[in-house]
């Protein structure tokens, strides 16, 4: 039995990997989001599921009292570092931000794999698809989804040389969705085709069984097309023959999901082209699930766009539907997959969809005008497109006739679409006719299967004429933990266990311990010569492996930004950090009904010869959150002030607190004002009766009292923090006179 996680406390990989062959799957099949109306605070969402048990917040929530609406679809995150120990750890962050659909992408080439793979390979470009990986992967999944409250689906591909297999490990180990559609075999892999759709029959069976959400693989038309936004009635056509194909094998309506990418992206006239292919999208697919997805085609290396773009993208699913929401970071453009991208991915996914809660309440799409007939014209080509290929005797003769990915806009051809041969591509002939009396004691098996004629009681359960297969009797399953001796999960936890269970740390961006940090830098200069001179930056920086990652021009001549990444050859000992203190903040509501009972006043300003006014007054005005906000009146002395004075204007405003900002300055002229401004209170004869606040970006709470202030505000201080002291130390003040 796996220990429940404990929020403040790292998961433990060792754990996860400990007696891994006596692991069974909690629970079989895809989990929906419940969709019920929310109320939080004072805000009701009409498009919402039940909160969290343990999340982060999006960080504007400070200002809501850390409220954090969950939207009504599932949202997606896409993994593929290569390490799954390090995987599971990313998995955890992004549930607390809100995914529960972790889709592993699988490492390249694993589509013409003709079999399994066993152990936990290090992958390139994925995650190596394993029986083990699967396995320690859903076992932390368990655990992360009862920390956050939320079950979590877990995603794969079956596709490929191997997709039946695949489909029966992903029963066996109790993945909830993947992707099948034998169109993609076919079109992007050059797998035969025959091949492809005889092994979709029963991958889909198999998912039918175990209840999996399937994605199909439309959307790399457009993501492939020279022309994407001119795919769309091709785009419907594929939607439409792997979803029936699916019903027709036994998946259930609701379990198969369309994914819905937009053709275009700006700086094209994005709206125009995609709302009305969304439209007619949902209105031919009523039946089924929408997944929608940005189109990585138009992902360059900008965050900036790529977030911009993720936005209309989700405004285009709250005016029509979403089921599953992806997100896709910058990470292709980069070669970053970087943990922080999947959590802003995610953050821009919540937070869009909350802003737009209900939106349709608010607005309405046109049944008239451009809307409805670029609609009704696009699903026009579709039929027509379809009608061509029963005529042409079907989508075999269609692909060969290179129908399929074309850049004309159909019916217009450009003759440049992806051409394949029926008696060609990876494993041709390979299919074999069934023997009539042919008979596979299994579960979840497609076609015909002559059980009758050895039990005819059987015929519904095959597996039971040998006591169950692996689907119901998981014990059979066989678990090989490792082959490669050079290149295991085993071996990379020892090199990286120094970042594990000791106060080391380095930065990371996809794995412990890389070491790999990113810097954004700008330079006057024309683009060439940026780039080469951020990289020679990195290099005297004494980064290792230095790299643009990003690079944009401002002005051809006049500036250039770069981004860059390299490697750190050193590490940090936390143990020998000095920390700051840790601030526990009363509850707003707790302070303003405080200082309605109690009234309080407050004297400030700058110290000494200290003309930087900016910061005290950002932590005093009601107009950035200062302390005016909960209803303490303050007295701004000005900047500059003789400290003399701010014990003179207390005692004549009868005030019970002094706010004093100061930086540093020659000859530790801070520290002397604060020790100043004490002994002139205490000459006064109230200093018991004072509470002495120093503040400015040099100052910690340690300074402050070592010069004899009661408390010191730093840099990030907002009036939050003050009014939260200030409280706490009147009521210690009452309770010592009591």
């Amino acid at each position: 039995m796996m220990k429940p996680l404990i929020p403040d406390t790292k998961i433990d990989i060792h754990q996860i990997l400990e007696n891994l062959h006596d692991y069974q799957p909690r629970r079989r099949g895809w989990v929906w989001r419940k969709k019920e109306p929310v109320t939080l605070n004072a805000f009701t969402y009409e498009q919402a599921s039940p909160s969290l048990k343990r999340s982060v917040p999006l960080p504007s929530a400070r200002a809501l009292n850390h409220i954090d609406p969950q939207p009504d679809c599932v949202i997606t995150t896409e993994i593929a570092s290569g390490r799954f120990e390090d995987d599971i750890r990313r998995m955890r962050m992004a549930a607390y931000h809100g995914a529960d659909h972790v889709m592993v992408i699988r490492t390249a080439g694993q589509s013409h794999f003709d079999g399994l793979l066993e152990g936990t390979p290090q992958g390139i470009g994925g995650i190596p698809i394993t029986r083990k990986q699967l396995r320690a992967q859903r076992r932390a999944l368990d655990l992360i989804e009862e920390e956050v409250g939320r079950p979590i689906n877990y995603h794969s591909y079956v596709s490929g040389v191997a997709g039946p297999e695949i489909a029966v490990l992903f029963t066996e180990e109790g993945v909830n969705g993947a992707h099948q559609d034998p169109q993609y075999n076919v079109l992007y892999r050059n797998i035969n085709m025959v091949r492809s759709f005889v092994d979709a029959a029963e991958s889909k069976r198999i998912m039918a069984y175990a209840e999996m959400a399937q994605i199909d693989g439309a959307h790399n038309a457009n993501a492939t097309a020279r022309d994407a936004w001119k795919v769309m009635p091709e785009l419907l056509v594929q939607h439409g023959i792997n979803s029936v194909y699916s019903e027709k094998v036994g998946i259930a309506p609701e379990n198969i999901c369309l994914s819905t990418v937009p053709p275009a992206a700006a700086p094209s006239p994005d709206l125009k082209l995609n709302l009305p292919y969304a439209v007619a999208l949902r209105e031919f697919f009523s039946r089924y699930k929408m997944r929608a997805q940005m189109n990585t085609k138009y992902m360059d290396s900008s965050t900036r766009e790529a977030t911009v773009t993720h936005v209309i993208n989700l405004m285009i699913s709250r005016l029509t539907s979403v089921d599953i929401q992806s997100t896709i970071t910058p990470d292709e453009g980069r070669n970053v997959p970087w943990h922080i991208y999947n959590i802003e991915a995610l953050d821009t996914a919540k937070q869009a969809l909350v802003a737009m809660d209900d939106l349709l309440s608010m607005v309405t799409l046109r049944t008239d005008g451009y809307l409805y007939e670029k609609k009704r014209e696009i699903q026009e080509r579709a039929v027509l497109m379809l009608e061509e290929i029963l005529e042409m005797g079907g989508y075999f003769e269609a692909v060969q006739a290179g129908m399929f990915v074309d850049s004309g806009e159909y019916p217009a051809r450009n003759g440049d679409g992806i051409a394949r041969n029926m008696d060609g591509g990876v494993s041709a002939d390979s299919v074999i006719t069934r023997d009539v009396d042919y008979m596979a004691p299994v579960t979840a098996h497609f076609g015909y299967n002559n059980v009758k004629q050895y039990d005819a009681s059987r015929v519904d359960d095959p597996a039971s004429l040998i006591g169950g297969c692996t689907f119901e009797k998981p014990e059979m399953v066989q678990f090989i933990d490792e082959l490669d001796p050079t290149d295991n999960v085993n071996l990379r936890l020892e090199e990286t266990e120094k970042y594990r269970n000791s106060p080391f740390v380095k930065p990371e961006v996809e794995w412990l311990g890389d070491g790999v940090i990113t810097m954004d830098l700008f330079f006057p200069i024309s683009e060439d010569i940026a780039a080469e001179a951020a990289i020679e930056m990195g290099r005297q920086m004494r980064l290792q492996d230095v790299e643009v990652i990003h690079q944009e021009v401002l002005h051809p001549s006049e500036g250039t930004r770069i981004q860059i990444k390299g490697r750190i050859d050193f590490d940090i000992d936390t143990s020998t950090l000095k920390r700051r203190e840790k601030t526990n903040l009363l509850p707003e509501d707790e302070i303003l009904a405080y200082v309605k009972n109690h009234p309080l006043k407050v004297i400030a300003g700058t110290g000494g010869q200290d003309e930087h006014s900016v910061g005290i007054r950002e932590v005093l005005d009601i107009k950035h959150g200062g302390i005016e906000k909960y209803g303490i009146p303050y007295t701004y002395l000005g900047t500059s002030v003789p400290i003399e004075k701010f014990v003179d204007a207390a005692i004549e405003m009868d005030a019970q607190c002094i706010m004093m900002s100061t930086i540093i300055s020659h000859d530790d002229t801070h520290y002397k004002n604060m020790e100043k401004l004490h002994q002139y209170a205490v000459e006064k004869g109230v200093r018991d009766r004072l509470i002495l606040i120093a503040g400015g970006t040099q100052v910690t709470p340690e300074i402050a009292r070592k010069h004899q202030i009661d408390q010191g505000f730093g840099r990030g201080t907002k009036g939050h923090h003050i009014a939260s002291y200030l409280v706490k130390r009147l009521q210690e003040m009452h309770h010592d006179q009591d």
